[in-house]
């Protein structure tokens, strides 16, 4: 079947450029293979969206997913296996479908970035966990610690107080990325204690998470910290898998397009997280999934 616009990922920005095609009256496809809303459905609370004063995640996804079924937009959950880009149909191929469009628009986003320590895999879902809102409460009254330093670490473990019983905040400055607002909060929590200048080397347990191994960055000097959980944010990793040497990347794996989301390759836009950018945020998806799409639009015009 034949579209204007296929829409690659249903994170913010997938789901704004549904939006905008679906209310241009765009014949427009949307494809997600895991939850609609991306990382912000895994957010439990969303207050810096303008206009919105405090909603979950969920409910901020499921509303952005409602309004473009309302502007016409077919949805699909399917897993993108190949994309050819090169030729004036552009054709998105799933496990189980061939599509073809007019016009691409990548929103695949980004994914949380391992830490690196010794046995980090290993104890992935037993006790390392990349995601507060998914494993909270799962460390009801527990002893766990948050790895980062930036706005997600700290408002993670801001949220994390609602059910551990104390808190390590692990970050390899003494200095933060984090806003001074959420670092006072942080600061100020009783709950809530901050291990700077240090790393974290080896998880160790067993079968279960049990212990961290840190050293001290300055002395050298390594510790043991026992915890029920560890917590990761230290960063994100674009989702490029299916559009490496196909598309310009930067040296980060981002695909390079300025503010008018247009890639190397005509007729194929990126917005959201996997765009060479300096702010990562549900306002910046959104804004660049509104404007792909009307680039779209107005590349389709012309051909």
């Amino acid at each position: 079947m034949k579209y204007d616009v296929i829409i690659v990922g249903a994170g913010p920005a997938g789901l704004s450029a549904a939006i905008y095609a679906g209310r241009a009256k765009l014949k427009t496809l949307l494809i997600e293979k895991e939850s609609f809303g991306g990382q912000a459905s895994t957010t439990h609370e969303v207050e810096n969206y303008p206009g919105v004063f405090k909603i979950t995640g969920p409910d901020l996804s499921d509303n952005m997913k409602q309004q473009a079924i309302n502007f016409g937009v077919e949805i699909k959950q399917e897993s993108v296996q190949d994309l050819i880009l090169n030729s004036e149909v552009k054709v998105v191929k799933t496990y189980e479908n061939e599509f073809k469009a007019k016009a691409i628009i990548l929103a695949m986003g980004a994914k949380p970035r391992l830490a690196g320590f010794k046995n980090e895999n290993k104890f992935r879902s037993m006790g390392v966990s990349y995601c507060a809102t998914c494993d909270g409460a799962f460390f009801e009254g527990m002893d766990i610690a948050v790895i980062g330093g930036g706005d997600s670490a700290i408002t993670e473990a801001l949220f994390l107080t609602r059910f551990a019983k104390s808190i390590k905040i692990i970050h390899r400055r003494d200095e933060f990325r984090a806003a001074k607002s959420l670092l006072d909060k942080a600061k100020e929590h009783e709950k809530i204690e901050f291990i700077v200048n240090s790393v974290v080397e080896e998880a160790q347990g067993n079968g279960v998470l049990e212990k961290l191994i840190i050293r001290n960055k300055i002395t050298n000097e390594q510790s043991e910290l026992n915890v029920d959980g560890c917590f990761v944010f230290v960063g994100l990793d674009p989702i490029n898998d299916i559009i490496k040497d196909k598309i310009d990347l930067d040296e980060s794996g981002y695909v390079k397009a300025g503010e008018d989301t247009k890639t190397n390759v005509p007729g194929v836009f990126v917005a959201g997280d996997l765009r060479q950018k300096p702010l990562r945020q549900i306002v910046t998806a959104s804004s660049d999934g509104a404007v792909a799409s009307i680039m779209a639009e107005k590349y389709i015009e012309s051909v």
